[in-house]
């Protein structure tokens, strides 16, 4: 179904991605279907080394740096076989990508090849209780320890963080005091899952099962070594990390529609209704074509978003967020018609396009409420007609 030809080195990445989706599809169904991590289904990963897109050249990686282009095929291709397999390849990105653009020479050297190779499972704990799109509110804090010669203590607690459960390291956000008074920073942590006082458990069973975890930090005490990047610098990072794995987002939302659309087009082909194919029938065929029209302009979207923040992660934003909110939407819109092409079999539990369809909604929510995504979105959209109307002369 592509209509948009990409340049040779990412065609060999999908056909490599390609090949890991063919090793994960007899087990694809249990995986997808559990809220523990799948070995098989790690193992098929590591074994790809596709891990290695996730880091710079300098620390094990593909390419001199993350290639967000090369993140959105893989995770294309990934989401249409396993949602598992997507969010083991795509977390190892959102956990490790702040080390990659901010750690130090040691924190770099003692993770990023491990998070290449998949030995080391990232997570990035942003979102708490009750913090969620609004991260300005989290209670997360770090504190210097008092006569520790700079040494630091974090509490606090994370919730619905993807492979908590799993994880090497926390990428964490947390706000701190600041020196002399004023408003408090927010600055990065890298805490080691292993650490003193960091505990996690499961977090609520949800629609499409997903491995994740609650992580509580009680008295965690961190060298200053554990700080990922400039004190008062967490949100700048946390932007650029979004600005990349948003537009990848995207990527997942087109594979899971171009797998719902082939299941529900076999179907309407071969199933008859009335005497002729349903895809004879006017408004299946309505139903399809729109579909594909969803698709297709959501990959160029997607495409063009990740091409933009290859170049410029953090400026990048706003397009990110544009193809992730577009993507996710439409996403939801396609598979919901082709649950309707299918009829009485795309409500069987446990098939392809009920696990779609649930697959679908939660896409909507994280990294980005679609709510979230529009006010930003729109403000973008006002400045730079406002800038646009200041330069010609036409503003008021």
């Amino acid at each position: 179904m592509t209509i948009f030809e990409l340049p040779p080195v990412y065609r060999d990445i999908r056909a490599e991605a390609g090949a890991v989706a063919a090793a994960v599809a007899g087990f694809a169904l249990e995986a997808d279907e559990s809220s523990e991590l799948h070995p098989p289904t790690l193992a098929a990963l590591r074994d790809s080394g596709l891990c290695g897109l996730m880091v710079p050249a300098a620390h094990g990686g593909r390419f001199e740096r993350v290639d967000p282009l090369a993140v959105c095929v893989v995770r294309e291709v990934f989401m249409k076989a396993s949602a598992h397999l997507d969010a083991l390849f795509a977390l190892q990105g959102i956990g490790a990508y702040p080390i990659s653009a901010a750690g130090s020479a040691e924190q770099c050297r003692r993770w990023l090849p491990k998070v290449a190779t998949g030995e080391a499972l990232a997570a990035l704990a942003l979102t708490e209780p009750e913090a969620g799109s609004d991260l300005k509110s989290i209670t997360t804090a770090l504190r210097p320890e008092s006569g520790a010669g700079g040494s630091l203590v974090l509490e606090g607690a994370k919730s619905f963080i993807s492979n908590a459960p799993v994880a090497a390291f926390f990428t964490t956000l947390v706000r701190e005091p600041a020196p002399g008074g004023g408003d408090d920073l927010y600055s990065l942590v890298l805490v080691p899952a292993g650490a003193e006082g960091v505990s996690v458990r499961p977090s609520p069973e949800i629609t499409a099962p997903h491995v994740l975890g609650e992580v509580t930090f009680e008295a965690v005490r961190l060298g200053p070594e554990h700080r990922l990047g400039a004190p008062g610098r967490g949100f700048a990072h946390v932007l650029a990390t979004l600005a990349i794995f948003r537009a990848s987002v995207a990527g997942a939302a087109v594979g899971l529609m171009e797998g719902a659309l082939e299941v529900a087009a076999a179907h309407a082909a071969a199933r008859r209704q009335f005497g002729r194919p349903l895809v004879r029938l006017g408004p299946v065929a309505a139903l399809l074509a729109d579909s594909w029209a969803d698709l297709e302009s959501s990959r160029l979207l997607a495409y063009r978003a990740a091409d933009a923040a290859r170049e410029d992660p953090a400026g990048s934003l706003d397009y990110s967020s544009l193809a992730k909110l577009a993507a996710t939407e439409a996403a939801c819109r396609v598979v919901d018609r082709c649950v309707q092409v299918m009829g009485r079999w795309g409500l069987v539990r446990g098939s392809r396009i009920e696990q779609y369809y649930r697959q679908a909604r939660p896409m909507r929510i994280y990294e980005g409420a679609s709510e979230v995504l529009r006010l930003g979105i729109a403000n973008r959209l006002c400045r730079d007609i406002v800038a646009a109307e200041a330069t010609d002369g036409t503003a008021d």
